[in-house]
């Protein structure tokens, strides 16, 4: 469905993409990971069509987006993170107007905005002025703009920004079922919404992709693997210092809560350093009130590929 080649965006001494190559298959629902300014939006922008590139290629379902970019853009349903959308419009004159506009005919314009009022929860608002509504539901009236001309590709950037949990769970349900028909290419910094709805990720950095796997893939590979937890009562001793000598632990932050040193370790890929830690309090006669591991996340991998000091 998506298919980049060597793509380089330049602006003027600054480098936003470097040479950059991936592909997204039909029916692939992926993660577009990376910090701010690491090119995921430039990126996105280009394979709408929004931008121009330096140099390389960039093709959407084999059509091409500089040279053949209304076929290209015919296929796509893009939601930029900040959506220009019409204030003086109802939610469902805008809809209608962008379905028209994206080129649906006839009695199916009435149909597809039927189907993404629906969708996307819009039934209460529908005849409200958009610039009445709050954030969430301008939110939802993007997604559906996205979604009305029933597009192949969806190129969706922080899409449940502005929203509350329950919100982002909904948007979340909405795009795994959307993914049955769809491509989607998702951009997002709730990583845990990444990992129980994407079926591959992509980390970019500094313009360059880092990694492109799926999220069980990643975490067997990051070195490091999720990290303990240690709340211990030491008098006037210095835990953390005590605990970075253990083999296999990398960093140790560390808090109070009055009397009890709470230390948040990241530690070594395949290690478990509780025993060795346990062992070191009875040692040291220390109290401990917790003695925890917590599994590596995606949360973990991008830290690690995206933070020189860490790696």
């Amino acid at each position: 469905m998506i298919q980049v080649q060597n793509l380089t965006k330049r602006y003027a001494s600054h480098t936003a993409v470097r040479d950059i190559s991936f592909e997204v298959a039909k029916g692939e629902i992926v993660g577009f990971l990376g910090p701010n300014g690491a090119g995921k939006s430039t990126t996105m922008r280009i394979l709408a069509s929004y931008l121009p590139a330096t140099s390389g290629s960039a093709t959407i379902a084999g059509y091409d987006v500089f040279d053949q970019s209304l076929e290209a853009r015919r296929r796509i349903g893009y939601m930029p993170e900040n959506v220009p959308l019409y204030m003086e419009m109802k939610a469902r004159e805008y809809l209608t107007y962008r379905a028209k506009l994206k080129g649906v005919r006839g009695r199916q314009v009435r149909k597809r905005v039927d189907v993404v009022t629906e969708l996307c929860n819009l039934h209460d608002v529908s005849s409200k002025l958009i610039g009445a509504l709050s954030k969430g539901y301008r939110q939802r009236v993007a997604l559906a703009d996205a979604m009305v001309h029933d597009p192949d590709l969806l190129i969706l950037d922080e899409p449940t920004i502005g929203l509350d949990p329950n919100q982002i769970r909904q948007v979340r349900d909405l795009i795994r079922k959307l993914g049955e028909h769809h491509t989607i290419l998702l951009s997002t910094h709730i990583l845990p919404e990444v990992e129980m709805t994407c079926s591959r990720v992509m980390i970019i950095n500094k313009g360059r992709i880092e990694a492109s796997d799926t999220p069980e893939q990643l975490l067997k590979t990051i070195r490091t693997a999720g990290g303990v937890r240690l709340e211990v009562k030491a008098g006037e001793g210095d835990p953390a210092n005590e605990v970075l000598k253990i083999d296999g632990v990398r960093d140790v932050n560390v808090s109070n809560d009055g009397d009890w040193k709470i230390l948040q370790l990241r530690i070594e890929a395949n290690s478990d350093v509780r025993e060795e830690i346990f062992r070191l309090a009875v040692d040291r006669n220390w109290t401990v009130r917790e003695l925890s591991r917590d599994r590596a996340t995606l949360e973990d991998v991008f830290v690690e590929l995206t933070q020189a000091d860490i790696i």
